[in-house]
């Protein structure tokens, strides 16, 4: 993500090392740090603040400042009430919004698509990201469909979250956008191949590691859109001018050789739906 926000900021004419100069600083998942890390920053008087990883390093960033601008990469900001809307943001923020909590009923058509006989579907998804559980429980029942919801909010949790799910014995799996799930994918990609879960990902760069099908947008390209905006701000735009960016595209990529691995027929209908296939 760091090699596409920097080609974003460098759309922009600003290079790393050559005219502008980045300070990095990582949380490594304790989300207590956020708070000091964005107000080490302020305090450096940084011109601009960019954050990744969802919600909560935009609001660490939203709660230090109140006059540096904020560039971010969240799910849906206005949802959470981070901006005003996505139009004219307001303050200080604005940024990248990509909308993964929302296609979460579109990915269990998806798998239902692949697994069109499966009892029962598991979901593996971190509470921390709201509002996601009661969307896809609504969407599971509008076509009567058994789900078994499991939650994972740290790194140590997912490998108890996977032994939940197995003794569940679920005949596919969902997997739902979280920063966390999304750190963590090589390491859900190989206990869900290793447990035979045929399994849908939010995001292209689980198919890539792996995994087995994806539908969603693509997070580098959010990332250089990032960089973009930051570049933009440090050349004197206004975050209130410039609106929360949103995806256009949402591409669905199956991994044949994991099919192959699991022992799975992908359907005809779902190859010609495919944007990309990785054989």
């Amino acid at each position: 993500m760091i090699t596409a926000f920097r080609q974003g900021l460098q759309e922009t004419g600003l290079i790393e090392g050559r005219n502008v100069m980045i300070e990095y600083r990582w949380a490594e998942g304790q989300l207590q740090r956020l708070p000091s890390l964005a107000a080490e920053l302020v305090n450096r008087s940084v011109a601009v603040l960019a954050t990744g990883g969802g919600d909560p390093p935009a609001f660490a960033a939203k709660q230090a400042t109140a006059t540096i601008p904020i560039v971010f990469v969240t799910n849906d900001p206005v949802k959470t009430g981070l901006v005003a809307s996505l139009n004219r943001p307001g303050a200080n923020l604005t940024g990248v919004s990509l909308f993964t909590g929302d296609l979460g009923p579109k990915r269990l058509d998806r798998l239902r698509e692949l697994v069109p006989h499966a009892a029962k579907i598991a979901v593996l998804l971190n509470p921390i990201v709201s509002g996601l559980e009661e969307e896809i429980e609504r969407a599971a029942r509008s076509v009567h469909q058994s789900i078994h919801v499991v939650n994972a909010r740290t790194d140590e949790e997912i490998d108890a979250a996977f032994t939940d799910i197995v003794e569940a014995k679920p005949d596919a799996l969902l997997v739902i956008s979280s920063p966390l799930f999304t750190n963590k994918r090589h390491q859900i990609v190989a206990l869900a191949n290793h447990y035979r879960l045929p399994t849908i990902y939010p995001l292209r760069e689980y198919v890539v590691s792996g995994g087995l099908m994806s539908y969603g947008t693509s997070i580098s390209d959010a990332y250089r859109k990032s960089g973009v905006y930051v570049g933009r701000l440090k050349k004197g735009d206004k975050p209130n001018d410039l609106p929360i960016l949103q995806p256009t595209k949402f591409d669905l990529v199956i991994n044949l050789r994991t099919a192959k691995t699991l022992g799975l027929a992908i359907p005809d209908k779902l190859l010609a739906l495919a944007d990309e296939v990785i054989e």
